[in-house]
């Protein structure tokens, strides 16, 4: 499988990493969707409830991410250079790092969550939900955190459709528990955690065993369980560019979750729930192309075949934008019946049918963004893709989060976003093009290099 990620078509090759992972993806996403649908019977404070830790979750999300891009990124190229036993040594390093770094946020998370939540505008009505729900999910997440950050690594190592089996199985068992545990076992939204808690860990042992199994490229070693300062280095140099994005993200629901509350209330900040679970469910496609393009990118820039980076970097671009079109003409004709998938809440439903229209209006050019930020952490560029995912979560989003508000209340928060989205992904297509200017000019560069040996 590593030999054909430099030497076969570009566009076969896409699809066949690609393929396994917007499916893993829109299992992952339907799951999403179903969790809040069943969260979503419960009434719109349950539901809000859910929405209320989001940032939360992402804070988690962010020392996954801290670890496991980071690693996946840098065993692609390490395969690419011919150096197993270092991409082995990595992966032992990180197996390390996610456990420790998550054991350290469960038990600060315990400790803090009800201030975290109030911090992220939990009323009285609604910090029950909240604090039941990020509860147990606090208490799984180490389980949640070696299963995500690790299981991309399988698909590093040329095994795309196994990582995506493991996903399934997981998201799968999720599905079958959730409407047990909500409503059979009258659990409520605490049964929404468990089955979380419950399937990550299954998703976890899976990972493992494949690891410490015959047919993995990459065996999992006690041996490189032990930190080495470069190697740990190496995977926060480009770990920082995602985590710095789910901190700010985090940053952003904070200033969020209050604007919408002081605008719009309890059920504004259920209705941002109900847009970013749409949101989720079509964007997960392109965020499956991005994932599938990831190896390859990695392992053909550590191989210096430019002329197959680019090929894939135009191909990726092509295809996510063309996902975020259709996105956006389902979002603008049919906000309403996208919302009420959701929720059977009629006042939920229109607040989020209308915010949904506004959140999203700039989906047609967003792909510039989306692939950038995942190329740039492909190829190691870190400092880029930092760059990238803070603009448009800090730089730009933050400030029209404060401002536009002051203007237009609740619409102003609801128009945050699009925002900072044309800014920044006007950014990042003018990144994208240069990017791709030069690997045109390093491509011509070794072709007359190569002109040059055969003729002395």
């Amino acid at each position: 499988m590593n030999e054909q990620l430099g030497s076969e078509p570009i566009g076969k090759l896409l699809l066949k990493f690609s393929i396994p992972a917007i499916a893993g993806m829109l299992v992952s996403s339907l799951y999403n969707l179903l969790d809040r649908i069943f969260v979503g019977r419960l009434g719109a404070l349950a539901m809000t409830g859910i929405g209320l830790t989001l940032p939360f979750m992402t804070l988690l999300t962010a020392f996954t991410s801290l670890v496991g891009i980071g690693t996946s990124a840098i065993v692609s190229m390490r395969l690419g250079q011919n150096r197993k036993e270092d991409a082995e040594k990595v992966l032992g390093n990180a197996f390390s790092m996610l456990t420790v770094l998550m054991l350290v946020v469960t038990v600060i998370g315990l400790i803090f969550k009800e201030p975290i939540l109030t911090l992220l505008g939990a009323s009285e009505l609604t910090m029950g939900y909240a604090s039941d729900y990020i509860t147990i999910i606090l208490i799984g997440s180490v389980f949640q955190g070696i299963g995500a950050g690790l299981s991309n690594v399988i698909r590093a190592e040329g095994h795309p459709a196994k990582a995506t089996i493991v996903l399934v199985i997981g998201t799968v068992l999720d599905m079958i528990l959730n409407p047990l545990f909500i409503f059979t076992f009258n659990m409520g939204i605490a049964g929404a955690a468990w089955t979380t808690v419950l399937s990550a860990t299954v998703t976890t042992i899976l990972v493992i065993a494949h690891f410490v199994g015959k047919k993995s490229v990459l065996k999992l070693r006690i041996v490189n369980l032990k930190l080495s300062l470069p190697i740990v280095k190496d995977i926060l140099s480009i770990g920082l560019s995602p985590f710095f994005m789910q901190i700010a993200a985090f940053i952003v629901g904070i200033i969020s979750n209050n604007a919408l509350k002081t605008y719009g209330g309890d059920v504004a900040i259920g209705a941002m729930t109900v847009v970013n679970a749409v949101m989720i469910l079509f964007l997960m496609s392109a965020m499956g192309i991005t994932q599938g393009a990831q190896p390859i990118l990695g392992f053909n820039y550590g191989a210096q075949q430019y002329d197959r980076v680019k090929k894939t970097l135009k191909l990726e671009l092509a295809l996510v934008t063309a996902i975020c079109v259709f996105t956006f003409l389902m979002v603008q004709f049919f906000p309403t019946g996208l919302a009420r998938i959701l929720s059977n809440d009629l006042e939920l439903i229109n607040a989020a049918s209308h915010g949904m229209k506004i959140f999203l209006l700039m989906l047609p050019i967003i792909g510039a963004q989306i692939v950038g930020a995942s190329y740039f952490q492909a190829v190691g560029a870190a400092k880029k893709a930092t760059f990238l995912g803070l603009l448009r979560q800090v730089i730009t989003l933050i400030p029209m989060l404060i401002i536009l508000p002051n203007f237009f209340g609740l619409t102003g928060v609801w128009a945050a976003a699009p925002t900072s989205d044309f800014i920044s992904c006007s950014v990042a297509i003018v990144f994208v093009a240069r990017e791709i200017k030069r690997l045109g000019k390093a491509e011509q560069h070794q072709a007359e290099v190569i002109e040059h040996r055969s003729l002395s």
